[in-house]
């Protein structure tokens, strides 16, 4: 049964101990398990624990965002981004292969070319999440349907449910979707 599952989270770097995102003190991120709405190296903890309980997570790029690729570097003709003011560490959002928005960050730029790199901005990280649960429950057959916790109702005007992870491109700090949830946060797709 998909339960639903509001988490409090603080999350550092694992390696180097940069604070990269946190809800603390805010709005409780909450999503359906089973759905891909976060991490799976997250959820796999999180859907083993009780409400009020706490632990500190730690998840590989491999169940996180993956290893950093390469070939999804690259460097194109500087007309290309005419009009945009671009500076290094910029986010830019396109059109993937698939029709999909993708996100993109400006990894470097001189008069004639720009760097980009379409990995997600986590790609490679080792992730510590400190987390607790504030909320459990099972979820609504409305609610397993659309993805959404709250059904349809709580989308809102134009807020979608949590795409896939394959999707690699982002809203917010950990998110893959240019239009996160409603509850949104770093740990969302």
């Amino acid at each position: 049964m998909s339960k639903v599952i509001g988490i409090e989270y603080n999350l550092k770097d694992a390696n180097s101990g940069e604070q990269l995102d946190s809800n603390v003190g805010g709005a409780p991120l909450e999503f359906i398990s089973g759905k891909g709405q976060i991490i799976p190296g997250l959820e796999s903890k999180l859907v083993e624990m009780a409400e009020n309980d706490k632990a500190d997570v730690m998840v590989e790029p491999a169940d996180a965002y993956g290893e950093i690729n390469e070939e999804a570097i690259q460097t194109l003709p500087k007309e290309q981004f005419a009009g945009i003011e671009l500076t290094e560490g910029m986010s830019l959002y396109g059109t993937g292969e698939q029709g999909e928005t993708v996100q993109v960050t400006v990894k470097s730029f001189n008069d004639e070319e720009v760097t980009i790199d379409y990995n997600h901005p986590m790609a490679g990280r080792t992730l510590m999440f400190s987390v607790t649960v504030l909320s459990l429950r099972d979820a609504t057959e409305e609610e397993i349907q659309t993805g959404v916790v709250g059904g349809m109702a709580a989308m809102g005007g134009g807020c979608c449910g949590g795409g896939g992870q394959e999707q690699n491109a982002g809203g917010g700090c950990c998110s893959t979707d240019p239009q996160p949830q409603s509850q949104g946060g770093c740990c969302s797709h």
